[in-house]
């Protein structure tokens, strides 16, 4: 099976993601300042108006900063916005910092076993039958696919947003790509990738079960299992 198609890019975005990946790189360290706009665009071979609005996604995203007198410039590292989802992306284009990857299970233990203890008391019957279904998905396309692994990303989005905490929900989308991109860094580095398909009915069970106890548990042991088979201990 197959996972569904990924979007067609533009060129802006395009730009975007070349000048970003050589940020994330260190090809571009913080403080260094890119030339004018005309010459930028010429270098590229790109129109003005396409390179003007790579700059704005990448001055949204926190990599630059862009004044009329001052000129354009990468950011200091604290002010990158490292869990957008393009910013993921690029990060992971390459062999990720192994620290980065510390920092993301890091943040991962500590949102996801509360929301999901969280989820067992408020999910709603639609979220519920969403999780399933999700499940089956990755029972059906495999971790190692496209198709298993957006549907794992779906999984622990619904997860997040059955917690009924809407600070917490707005983190649904960044947590959903942490976990994507690391499996598909793990599934790059290991030939099989071993079935965590049990790890994830039991979240999903406890969850069904309305046992916040049992959710968070469940989750922290498959996050821990997740962050050993990337082999970093």
């Amino acid at each position: 099976m197959t996972g569904p198609s990924a979007p067609v890019e533009r060129l802006h975005q395009s730009i975007a993601r070349e000048i970003g990946t050589a940020i994330l790189a260190g090809e571009h360290l913080p403080g260094t300042y890119f030339d004018g706009e005309i010459e930028r665009s010429l270098a590229l071979g790109v129109s003005r108006t396409a390179y003007r609005e790579a700059i704005r996604i990448l001055v949204a995203k926190g990599l630059l900063a862009s004044k009329p007198k001052t000129g354009t410039h990468v950011t200091d590292r604290r002010r990158w916005n490292v869990l957008d989802p393009d910013i993921l992306a690029w990060t992971f284009s390459g062999d990720a910092d192994e620290a980065f990857i510390r920092e993301l299970f890091e943040l991962r233990a500590i949102i996801e076993p509360e929301a999901a203890a969280l989820a067992a008391a408020r999910h709603s019957a639609d979220e519920l039958a969403g999780m399933a279904a999700a499940l089956d998905e990755m029972a059906a396309y495999g971790l190692a696919e496209p198709g298993g692994q957006a549907a794992d990303q779906r999984f622990h989005r619904l997860i997040i947003e059955a917690s009924g905490n809407r600070p917490l929900g707005s983190l649904a989308e960044s947590v959903g790509s942490a976990v994507a991109w690391t499996t598909r860094f793990k599934a790059r580095h290991q030939r099989l990738p071993r079935d965590s398909m049990g790890e994830h009915r039991a979240v999903y069970d406890a969850i069904a079960q309305s046992d916040a106890t049992g959710a968070r548990t469940a989750m922290l042991i498959l996050i821990d299992h997740a962050f050993a088979d990337m082999g970093l201990r």
